[in-house]
């Protein structure tokens, strides 16, 4: 295909993307805009919305089933959105769970933003998220760099609001190699993410689902060219700034004094062929640092394992929320 070709095409693919994101934002965004945040906003049945962090961020979140029902807040990995979810939301919302996901900040439908997009940040964006929609009793699950945000998180969360947590292919306690952590991967790793990112991020975004993330590089896998489509998708609706930010948050953050912190029970989940976050200086450290932790290990799984293999993520997790 030639260039021309290409680059319409590549223009085409991100203007239906935008439009339908702006389509499906709109109405949400202007009812946000109108009421201030209260109960009765909470109760909303909308099935979407946003909401207003206090440096005026705006935050996309979708909100489905009883609001009466237990919540479950699924936060997603570098650089999705909520949208990562859809086998989850989907099927514990036939489960009679309240299901909730939200575009990090930077990400997906929320604004763009250019600062703010660290840890600490993105843990005072679910804070706030968490009153809005006062959730309470609610089981977090987060994948990858969304489980170094549910660390962060579950560690400061108000008493009640939070139940059990869930790590799955996620980053704690800290991905980058360091003197205090010997087996972690060096920063020329992460140095090439950047690199990447800022040359031409739109085919970074192709390479990293059509490669590692999902094991599609894998002799003999079965590649689903949907899912890499839709993984660049996600991708290209956040911000490239926010975007280049995150790889320092999930990289660098150290995650151990939240781990300690965690006084409820968590499930660590992770696929022994992830080779987006190595499984030896993730989960069977992380393991290790929580008072009520449990680790289930999956054999040949890659990163992305809660997509490709929903169909035993999902029952794990069932049996882990009903234990």
């Amino acid at each position: 295909m030639s260039q021309p070709n290409t680059q319409a095409s590549r223009r085409g693919v991100m203007t239906a993307s935008l439009g339908l994101a702006a389509a499906a934002a709109a109405l949400p965004f202007a009812a946000a805009q109108a009421a201030a945040v209260s109960k009765t906003d909470a109760k909303s049945t909308t099935g979407s919305g946003f909401f207003t962090t206090r440096d005026g961020v705006q935050i996309f979140y979708k909100d489905w089933g009883p609001k009466t029902a237990q919540p479950v807040v699924f936060h997603h990995g570098w650089p999705l959105s909520a949208d990562d979810w859809d086998a989850q939301m989907l099927f514990f919302l036939a489960q009679g769970y309240r299901v909730i996901a939200h575009d990090r900040r930077g990400h997906g439908r929320s604004t763009q933003t250019d600062t703010g997009n660290e840890m600490d940040t993105y843990a005072a964006d679910v804070i706030a998220l968490a009153a809005h929609l006062d959730l309470k009793n609610a089981i977090h699950v987060g994948h990858s760099t969304g489980g170094g945000e549910v660390a962060r998180y579950v560690a400061r969360a108000e008493p009640g609001r939070v139940s059990k947590a869930v790590l799955i292919g996620a980053v704690p306690p800290i991905m980058l190699k360091t003197p205090a952590n010997p087996g972690g991967l060096p920063i020329e790793v992460f140095d090439g993410f950047r690199t990447a990112l800022a040359a031409n991020r739109a085919q970074f975004f192709r390479d990293v689902p059509a490669g590692p993330f999902f094991g599609f590089n894998r002799p003999g896998a079965k590649v689903s060219q949907g899912l890499i489509d839709n993984w660049w998708r996600q991708g290209m609706m956040g911000g490239a700034k926010a975007h280049y930010d995150c790889i320092t948050a999930f990289s660098e953050t150290d995650f151990t004094p939240d781990l300690k912190a965690i006084d409820v029970p968590v499930l660590v989940m992770h696929g022994d062929d992830d080779q987006i976050v190595p499984i030896a200086d993730s989960a069977l450290l992380a393991v290790k640092l929580l008072r009520k932790g449990q680790l289930k290990v999956y054999p040949g799984l890659p990163h992305g394992m809660a997509t490709t293999h929903a169909e035993i993520i999902n029952k794990d997790l069932l049996a882990f929320f009903k234990a």
